[in-house]
C-alpha cells in the first residue's frame, strides 16, 4: 500500500527532524524543506496531503509562511496546512484558518499534538469527497486587521473555531459578559467571509424602542404610521450580500422574534405598511450577554429562533479567565494613547500585578478605560497610584476573601511551620495550571519553562 505524502517546512533542523520522525512512525513518507524556496520546488515535483509549515523561516521575512500557505491552497487545495509558530497569537491563528490552514501550532507542543493532527487529516482524507472544506480566498498579503489581542491557550483555540466558520454562510450566536468584544469578533468573521466586500451593519436591539425596531430593520412605507412621510429601507436591506449583526439579540419582543425567524426561514420580509415582499440575501450573527437558553426556558425567548441563530455558537470568555493577556491587552491599550508630542507609556511590575488581581466585571471595556486614564496621569510609567482605586484595593480586600488562601513565606506572617523550596514551586505550579484550566502548554509558557521540564516536575510532584 502506497504511503500518503506529508511535507515538514521548518529552517530550525530539530524541529523539522522531530515533525519528520512522528509523522513517518504514523505511517506518512515525509519530506523536508528548510526554507519556503525549496518548499515551492519540492510543491512541483509531486501532491502533498499534509504539510506542517513555521510561520517564521528566515530572518528576512516575520510571515514568511503565510507565503507558503497561498501557494499551496491556490496550486495544491487538497494538501491540509499546519501553521507551526513560536510567536503565536489568536490573531494569528485566526488568520491562519480563515485563510485555509487546517491548524495552527504554538511552539513548544508535543509529539501528541502533531499525532493528533496527522490522525486526524487521515481521517479528513478517508471521507467521500475529499479532505477539507472550502475556504475563503487568502488576503494577497498577511495583515491583522483587528485588534484581538491574546495569547492564552483557550482563546488562542477560539480564534481556531472561528477562522472555521468565518467562511461559510452559518448564522452564529456569539456569547458572553458585556465587554468581552463580541462586536469585534462578529465584524472579524464578516472581513474574512466571502461577503467581506460587501456592508457589515451592526445594530444594537437593546438600544431600539420595541415598537421601532420592525420599521429599522425592515423599513416602512410613506403614511404607515405617524410620522412616516417618506418610504425608507431598513437596516436588513442595506446589508444585502453582505452581513448583519444583532446585539444583544435577547432584549427584542416576541411580536418581533417572529417576524425574524421568518426573514431567517424565507430569506424574505416586508416593510411595515407594504404588501410587497422583499427578497435579501444577508447573513446573520447575533450576540447576547445573556444566557439565551434561560431566556428560552423563561419564555422571554423563542426555541426556534434560539436553534436557528445557532448553527455555531461563539461563547468570548470573561478577561478573569484570560488573565495572561492582560499585560498584552494593556500595553496594547497604552500604545494607542501615544502621540506625536508624547512617548509610548510602560507598566510597572507592580502595576501590572495589580491589573491581574483585578476580576474586571466590565472586561477589555473597563480595561481599556482604567489604562487611558492612568495614562493620561502618569509620568511615562504607570504606577498602582495611577490606577483606579477600585482595582488598587481590590487586592486587599474582595480578591483576598475570594481567592483560596495562600500561605505567607516571609518572616513576620509565617505559619509555624516555614515551607521548603520545593513545596513553594509546587503550590506556584498548582496555582497556574489552576489559572490555565489545566493546559500544560500554555502553563509553560506562563512559568517560563519548556513543556518536557513542566511535565517532568509534575510528575516528581505528583500533581
Amino acid at each position: 500500500m502506497k504511503k500518503v505524502q506529508a511535507l515538514v517546512i521548518d529552517d530550525d533542523l530539530l524541529i523539522r527532524s522531530n515533525v519528520a520522525e512522528v509523522l513517518r512512525d504514523d505511517g506518512w513518507e515525509v519530506g523536508e524543506a528548510a526554507s519556503a524556496e525549496e518548499a515551492f520546488e519540492m510543491l512541483r515535483r509531486q501532491p502533498w496531503a499534509l504539510v506542517f509549515c513555521d510561520v517564521r523561516l528566515s530572518d528576512k521575512n516575520d510571515n514568511e509562511g503565510y507565503a507558503v500557505l497561498r501557494r499551496f491552497t491556490e496550486e495544491q487545495p487538497a494538501a491540509q496546512i499546519v501553521l507551526m509558530t513560536g510567536h503565536g497569537s489568536a490573531v494569528g491563528a485566526l488568520d491562519a484558518v480563515s485563510s485555509g490552514a487546517y491548524d495552527y501550532l504554538m511552539k513548544p507542543f508535543e509529539v501528541d499534538d502533531v499525532r493528533r493532527i496527522s490522525q486526524a487529516a487521515r481521517r479528513g482524507m478517508a471521507r467521500p469527497g475529499g479532505p477539507g472544506v472550502m475556504v475563503a480566498a487568502p488576503p494577497p498579503v498577511y495583515t491583522s486587521d483587528i485588534d484581538l489581542v491574546g495569547t492564552s491557550a483557550a482563546f488562542v483555540e477560539l480564534m481556531k473555531l472561528v477562522g472555521r466558520v468565518a467562511a461559510t454562510n452559518l448564522p452564529i450566536l456569539i456569547t458572553g459578559e458585556s465587554g468581552t468584544g463580541k462586536e469585534v469578533i462578529a465584524s472579524a468573521i464578516h472581513r474574512r467571509s466571502q461577503r467581506a466586500q460587501k456592508p457589515f451593519v451592526a445594530v444594537n436591539c437593546g438600544a431600539i424602542p420595541a415598537e421601532l425596531i420592525e420599521s429599522e430593520l425592515f423599513g416602512h412605507v410613506r403614511g404607515s404610521f405617524t410620522g412616516a412621510t417618506v418610504d425608507r429601507k431598513g437596516l436588513w436591506q442595506e446589508a444585502d450580500g453582505g452581513t448583519v449583526f444583532l446585539d444583544e439579540i435577547t432584549e427584542t419582543n416576541s411580536a418581533f422574534q417572529v417576524k425574524l425567524l421568518r426573514v431567517l426561514q424565507e430569506g424574505e420580509f416586508r416593510r411595515v405598511g407594504s404588501n410587497q415582499t422583499q427578497h435579501v440575501d444577508a447573513r446573520v450573527i447575533a450576540a447576547t450577554n445573556r444566557d439565551a437558553e434561560e431566556e428560552m426556558r423563561a419564555g422571554r425567548f423563542r426555541q426556534d429562533l434560539l436553534y436557528r441563530l445557532n448553527a455555531v455558537t461563539v461563547h468570548l470568555p470573561a478577561l478573569r479567565e484570560r488573565v495572561e493577556d492582560i499585560p498584552l491587552l494593556a500595553r496594547r491599550f497604552a500604545e494607542g494613547v501615544a502621540t506625536s508630542e508624547r512617548r509610548p507609556v510602560g507598566f510597572s511590575g507592580q502595576a501590572l500585578q495589580l491589573l491581574q488581581n483585578y476580576n474586571w466585571p466590565g472586561n477589555i471595556r473597563e480595561l481599556e478605560n482604567a489604562v487611558v486614564r492612568a495614562a493620561a496621569l502618569c509620568d511615562e510609567i504607570i504606577r498602582p497610584e495611577d490606577l483606579p482605586e477600585r482595582v488598587r484595593n481590590f487586592s486587599k480586600t474582595t480578591n483576598d476573601q475570594s481567592a483560596p488562601e495562600v500561605p505567607s513565606t516571609d518572616g513576620d506572617g509565617a505559619r509555624d511551620a516555614l515551607l521548603t523550596l520545593s513545596e513553594m514551586e509546587r503550590q506556584h505550579i498548582v496555582r497556574v495550571l489552576a489559572r490555565v484550566g489545566g493546559n500544560k502548554q500554555a502553563a509553560a509558557r506562563a512559568l517560563d519553562i519548556d513543556r518536557t521540564t513542566l511535565t517532568r516536575k509534575i510528575q516528581r510532584y505528583k500533581i
